[in-house]
């Protein structure tokens, strides 16, 4: 750091650089079991994001508080009741959502939402991991609109918020069972489409290994995939998409 500053002092490196240099710099630790990147949303856009599973409630909610109290915002995905209860012992305005699993809270003054996120839920079952998406887009910044139950097993559902699609800039498909549903979409829709498989479906679908296939094997334009569950990637895909990482 004393090297950059020297050289900014020198006048052989412009602040702007020294800035750019300056967010690459690896923070000391906060933890002892943890480093946290707390120039992540400098340098990206959004804080880091804690990913809950396999880590224990109380490191969770360590982690979970270092950050909501550096950033004014947080977003724990796959997490537990026990770890929300902890971190909400430190923040009283945390919010636990029962569907996806996953803790948030956000003290900023948020500007006005960015509109055109759309997603789309093939079935009622596949709704935690599509408000994942959801919850990830909109504490980005995004104004999302959720449309359910959409399936292919009856696309006349799809038919009527035909309108709604249109408008979207962005697509975020959600299903499981055999993933058709990102190909259909695919082909109705200006915007991109980001694929989510769930793991959703009976025993050959191999706990959302058959929709993530067809959804990489799709032959509509325009169609991306993110990985089994990953409502946390979809959404946040789908807020850089709409400009949402750059304000």
């Amino acid at each position: 750091m004393n090297e950059v500053l020297n050289l900014v002092a020198d006048g052989k490196m412009s602040a702007e650089e020294a800035s750019s240099e300056l967010t690459l710099i690896t923070p000391a630790p906060d933890l002892d079991f943890a480093t946290l990147d707390h120039s992540r949303s400098e340098r990206i856009g959004f804080p880091e994001v804690v990913y809950g599973l396999s880590k224990t409630p109380k490191d969770t909610a360590e982690i979970a508080a270092r950050i909501y109290d550096h950033s004014g915002v947080v977003l724990v995905t796959k997490s537990s009741e026990e770890a929300f209860e902890l971190f909400n012992k430190q923040v009283p305005e945390a919010v636990w959502e029962e569907g996806p699993r996953a803790i948030w809270a956000d003290r900023r003054d948020n500007p006005d939402l960015i509109p055109g996120v759309a997603v789309v839920a093939a079935g009622t079952s596949d709704l935690p991991v599509a408000r994942e998406a959801v919850l990830t887009a909109t504490l980005m910044g995004c104004e999302v609109n959720l449309i359910t139950d959409v399936g292919v097993a009856g696309l006349h559902r799809l038919s009527s918020r035909a309108d709604e699609l249109g408008e979207a800039r962005v697509v975020i498909v959600v299903a499981g069972m055999e993933g058709a549903l990102p190909s259909v979409v695919g082909g109705l829709v200006k915007a991109p489409v980001i694929a989510l498989p769930t793991s959703v479906g009976y025993g050959v679908s191999l706990g959302g290994v058959a929709a993530l296939l067809a959804m990489m094997n799709s032959c509509a334009p325009g169609v991306s995939v993110v990985n089994i569950d990953n409502g946390f990637g979809a959404g946040y895909q789908a807020a850089s998409i709409v400009g949402a990482t750059w304000r």
